[in-house]
């Protein structure tokens, strides 16, 4: 079963970006603009996860988690607080008034759907998808196991993470820079043209008896998941 996430965030524009990569995660996610409605969602279903912005209209962010720690259905329950607020002191209140975790806007993407499944992994470990199927293709999260048409293939850790970060979004195209990020991380410094290199390497073991290749290439954007891949005519 899929793990039920609630954002709570009055930027529509950054609701839909972060509904969107949630759901192609594999996550059912529903969204709500004021802590008011949020408040009362909560009493109706407890979902697995909340990611709660600080400033709301009517009900703070800080002031809806403060109440969801004291009913005793949703003391435990998860929650990433999303603020514009990064000096110490904020991110020390927001924690001890109950957030789990926080992140401070403008932010990655693909750094809070990581969080995001961190979170779920430790508080809802078997809700978490840990395995990745697209047409023959196979990836096991688990095991570290990529098959194709029922044969086990052979990744490097490096071509594996960037399998496992591409399958999760099908159809989104990331930017060489993006994919640094997710697959290297910020602390690394990377060429872009590894991006390529490596890109290149997964596409030979994946394609090596001249199969369909899953990994498109968009010029001058980057690389996506095909969204089509699988799919019959």
């Amino acid at each position: 079963m899929a793990a039920k996430i609630l954002i709570v965030e009055d930027e529509e524009a950054l609701a839909i970006l972060v509904r969107y990569n949630l759901t192609a995660e594999g996550y059912e996610v529903e969204h709500v603009a004021r802590g008011d409605e949020a408040d009362i969602r909560l009493k109706e279903c407890v979902p697995d996860l909340v990611i709660l912005d600080w400033m709301l209209p009517a009900v703070s962010g800080i002031e809806l988690c403060r109440r969801l720690r004291a009913r005793p259905e949703t003391a435990l329950l998860p929650v990433i607080m999303l603020t514009a607020r990064g000096e110490e002191s904020e991110r020390i209140r927001g924690l001890t008034q109950g957030a789990d975790d926080y992140i401070v806007k403008p932010f990655s993407v693909p750094e809070l759907v990581a969080r995001v499944n961190a979170l779920l992994r430790r508080a809802k470990p078997d809700h978490v998808a840990h395995r990745l199927a697209h047409g023959d293709l196979e990836l096991d999260r688990v095991t570290k196991r990529v098959r194709r048409a029922e044969k086990e293939l052979h990744l490097g850790p490096t071509e594996f993470r960037l399998l496992e970060f591409l399958m999760t979004s099908p159809g989104r195209v990331f930017a060489r820079d993006q994919l640094l990020d997710a697959v290297w991380g910020q602390d690394v410094y990377v060429d872009e043209r590894t991006v390529d290199v490596h890109v290149g390497r997964l596409r030979k073991v994946l394609n090596r008896r001249g199969q369909a290749d899953p990994i498109r290439t968009v010029r001058g954007a980057g690389y996506s998941f095909d969204e089509t891949f699988g799919r019959v005519p």
